[in-house]
């Protein structure tokens, strides 16, 4: 199938077209990015529904407010942080966010010694999007788009404590999961799937 996108050359002509609201470059947006906004949003609302409702929100967002995009910085991240706000919007009118579980169910402390573990990417990021709302909103925002416990309180309307104690119990549920995965998981897995952990739970909790 042939596909005709040779009209922008460059970011820049991108965002100029947009500007001047030119469709093909909605289409051409939509088309580069979707893939990668879907997969941020989906990090947000676990439900996969909810999450395309939130990246189709997202990019009316990114094409109405185009003219805020000053272009000294990346387009894609621009656009990145536009289904971030779009997420945790849809969160908060459903309230999602504040969802908890008891620490009584949780059985073991966090221990970040053994950040080398046998999960894969795929295993930690479906881990991450079965945690409770709350968790999950907290840990992405903390651990993957790297805001402070600050940014996170007041985007979220809670506390830098909640946020925090939010955090602690987010990975305290993924080290859990990771132990009963190792577990199960069959001996001899490539070396080469054993970083991802360490980039997330590991960072978040040396920061």
């Amino acid at each position: 199938m042939l596909r005709l996108i040779p009209f922008f050359t460059t970011e820049a002509q991108l965002v100029a077209a947009l500007k001047r609201g030119e469709s093909r470059a909605h289409k051409v947006v939509y088309e580069r990015y979707a893939g990668k906004m879907l997969a941020v949003c989906t990090r947000y609302c676990a439900n996969r529904d909810d999450a395309e409702e939130v990246m189709i929100d997202g990019f009316m967002r990114v094409f109405e407010k185009i003219d805020q995009f000053r272009e000294d910085g990346s387009f894609e991240g621009w656009i990145r942080r536009v289904m971030v706000t779009e997420s945790l919007m849809f969160l908060r009118k459903n309230k999602q966010w504040r969802q908890e579980v008891s620490m009584d169910e949780v059985t073991v402390e966090p221990d970040y010694a053994w950040a080398d573990t046998a999960v894969n990417e795929n295993d930690l990021l479906r881990m991450v999007n079965q945690l409770p709302d709350g968790y999950r909103t907290v840990f992405n925002l903390y651990a993957i788009e790297g805001y402070s416990h600050a940014e996170i309180a007041d985007m979220l309307g809670i506390s830098e404590g909640t946020s925090k104690s939010q955090l602690s119990r987010a990975r305290t549920l993924l080290q859990a999961n990771v132990k009963k995965l190792e577990q199960e998981a069959v001996q001899g897995k490539s070396s080469g799937q054993h970083g991802y952990y360490e980039k997330t739970v590991g960072k978040a909790a040396n920061r």
